[in-house]
């Protein structure tokens, strides 16, 4: 099976990809023209700390067999993997996204990048189900849920734009 991860761990890889998915959005609102769309963009960074926020009161209110992991790591490398994963996986979390934009992007092209990413980190979760343990399961599916929702809050936003 390869590293199998506990819910501590899948926790702390959302948080990460959270806080990048904020960074996104944050560098997509400084780069825009209009204040209105760079608003919209910063409601969307917003959100994302909310998801953060929410993952991690999750972590801390996980038991302790949820957080029992490896021997003693005294380089911390345990965190520096999770980061790296959480860093790479290619969706909302990858930080080189927000390096990507240029300003040159309409509001409409940066919302349909973030649905493509929100949904490469659905499938980035779904993944990791198969490898956690059965109790674990349950944090994974709050998670791809959370996800799904802000696709679908994407989805509604680039369809009243076009709609106007």
């Amino acid at each position: 099976m390869g590293t199998a991860y506990n819910a501590d761990e899948i926790l702390s890889i959302a948080i990460k990809i959270e806080e990048n998915g904020a960074a996104f959005y944050r560098r997509a609102a400084r780069l825009q023209l209009s204040e209105e769309e760079s608003k919209e963009l910063l409601t969307l960074a917003a959100m994302e700390d909310d998801h953060k926020r929410k993952f991690q009161s999750m972590r801390q209110a996980l038991p302790a067999q949820s957080t029992e992991t490896a021997p003693f790591d005294p380089y911390e490398e345990s965190d520096l993997y999770l980061f790296a994963v959480s860093d790479t996986h290619g969706g909302e979390g990858a930080p080189e996204m927000a390096a990507t934009l240029t300003g040159t992007e309409t509001i409409e092209e940066v919302l349909w990048t973030a649905v493509g990413l929100e949904k490469k980190s659905i499938l980035f979760y779904v993944g990791l189900r198969d490898r956690v343990d059965q109790a674990e399961k349950p944090t994974l599916d709050s998670i791809i849920a959370e996800e799904k929702r802000h696709v679908a809050n994407l989805s509604r936003m680039i369809r009243k734009r076009t709609s106007q």
